[in-house]
C-alpha cells in the first residue's frame, strides 16, 4: 500500500542541463576532478527542479547515464560499439540508437554504476524525498546487443544479463536504497508478440533478492526514443500474466494514449499499487493543475486513492528542461488539489 496517497513520483530520468550536453561533447577539454565536479552540479540541478516541484519521491535525472540504457554497455565487459547497424540519415527513430557487437563473456566485475549514483544523490539530496534509482532490466538492456556464436539470440544474451541486474539491485538495498524502478520498457512494447510468461519468470528471477526488502516497482511503456513510441501500444496483451510481476507498484503510460484502456489499471490494482501516467512527456502542451485533477479523478474510477501513484508517463530526458518543470509542477499542484477533495 501506498505509503502517501496520490504520491507524486517521477520514472527517472530528467533533461541535462544544456551545459552538460555541451560539456560531454568536449570532454577532453576536461580533466577527472572537473568532470566529476559537472556531475555533482548536474544533480544539484536535477534534485533542485524536482524539490521546488514539491514531489514526494525524487531521483538524480540519471544525469550521468546516455539515452537511457546505452551508460550502463560501458560497465559490461565484452561489448564493443558497432556504428555499422545503424541508420544514420533521415527522421529520429529507435533504429539511430546505438548498437553493439559481442565480442566475450558477459560480465560486469565493478557492477553498473547505479550504487554509486545512489550514494552521490544521497550526499546532495535534501531531507524530506523519498530517494529512487532506477535501473533497466535484463530483456531492455539486451535489446541494443548484437546475438553471435555464444548468445545466440536475445534470450541467450538477456538470460547472461539477469545475474548482473540481480547483484546491481541486491547492492543497492545494501547500499540503503529504499526504493527501485526496475524499467522493462521492451516487455511492454513486446508483449503482443512474445512470450509473456517467460517475461514474468525472467523479471522475477531479476529481482528475486531485492523483492521484499525495498519498494519495488517497474516501468512499462511504449517506447520514448526523441519523444517518439516505438511499441504495439496496448496494455491488453500484457494481461493476465503480468499481474504475476513481483513488485510493488507498477508504472503504465496512459496520457500519451488519451488513456485508453483505463479499465485495465483495475486488475493491476488488485495485485499491486499503480502509478498512471498523468503527464505527457511528448507532447508540449503544458497540462493545467485542472487536467491534472481531471485524470486523477479518471484514475480513481479504477484505482483506490491509497493504491494510486502519479508520475509522468515517461523519463523527463526527451522534454525540454523548461516544459519538464511546469509539467511536474501542475502535476503536484493537481495530486494536492486531489488530495484535498478525495481523501
Amino acid at each position: 500500500m501506498n505509503p502517501i496517497p496520490l504520491r507524486t513520483t517521477v520514472v527517472g530520468s530528467y533533461p541535462f542541463p544544456g551545459w552538460l550536453e555541451y560539456a560531454s561533447n568536449n570532454l577532453e577539454q576536461f580533466g577527472p576532478a572537473d568532470v566529476e565536479e559537472m556531475i555533482e552540479d548536474a544533480v544539484i540541478a536535477a534534485v533542485h527542479d524536482q524539490v521546488t516541484a514539491g514531489l514526494d519521491v525524487i531521483t538524480d535525472g540519471e544525469q550521468t547515464r546516455l539515452d537511457f540504457n546505452l551508460s550502463f554497455y560501458g560497465y559490461i565487459k565484452g561489448l564493443e560499439p558497432n556504428h555499422s547497424e545503424t541508420r544514420k540519415f533521415g527522421p529520429p527513430a529507435h533504429d539511430q540508437r546505438g548498437k553493439h557487437s559481442i565480442i566475450a563473456p558477459l560480465t560486469a566485475p565493478h557492477g553498473l554504476g547505479a550504487v554509486r549514483e545512489f550514494q552521490r544523490l544521497k550526499r546532495l539530496a535534501p531531507a524530506g524525498p523519498v530517494l529512487k534509482c532506477s535501473v533497466p532490466g535484463p530483456y531492455t538492456l539486451s535489446g541494443r546487443m548484437l546475438p553471435n556464436q555464444q548468445y545466440k539470440d536475445r534470450y541467450e544474451i538477456t538470460e547472461a544479463l539477469v545475474p548482473i541486474v540481480r547483484r546491481e539491485l541486491e547492492d543497492l538495498v545494501a547500499a540503503g536504497c529504499t526504493e527501485i524502478t526496475v524499467d522493462e520498457p521492451s516487455m511492454s512494447c513486446y508483449a503482443y508478440k512474445e512470450d509473456t510468461k517467460r517475461f514474468v519468470d525472467i523479471f522475477n528471477r531479476t529481482v528475486a533478492g531485492a523483492y521484499g526488502k525495498c519498494r519495488l516497482s517497474t516501468h512499462l511503456c511504449f517506447g520514448n526514443f526523441k519523444g517518439r513510441p516505438v511499441g504495439y501500444r496496448s496494455i491488453k496483451p500484457m494481461l493476465p500474466d503480468f499481474l504475476d510481476l513481483n513488485v510493488d507498484e507498477i508504472h503504465i503510460e496512459m496520457a500519451n494514449r488519451e488513456f485508453a484502456e483505463i479499465e485495465l489499471l483495475a486488475p493491476f490494482a488488485e495485485k499491486m499499487d499503480v502509478a498512471v501516467g498523468i503527464i505527457d512527456v511528448k507532447n508540449y502542451y503544458i497540462e493545467t493543475v485542472q487536467d491534472v485533477l481531471d485524470r486523477i479523478e479518471k484514475c480513481l474510477a479504477y484505482v483506490p486513492a491509497q493504491k494510486l501513484s502519479v508520475a509522468p508517463d515517461c523519463g523527463l530526458s526527451q522534454t525540454a528542461r523548461w516544459a519538464s518543470r511546469r509539467k511536474l509542477e501542475a502535476m503536484v499542484n493537481g495530486a494536492r488539489k486531489a488530495r484535498e477533495k478525495y481523501l
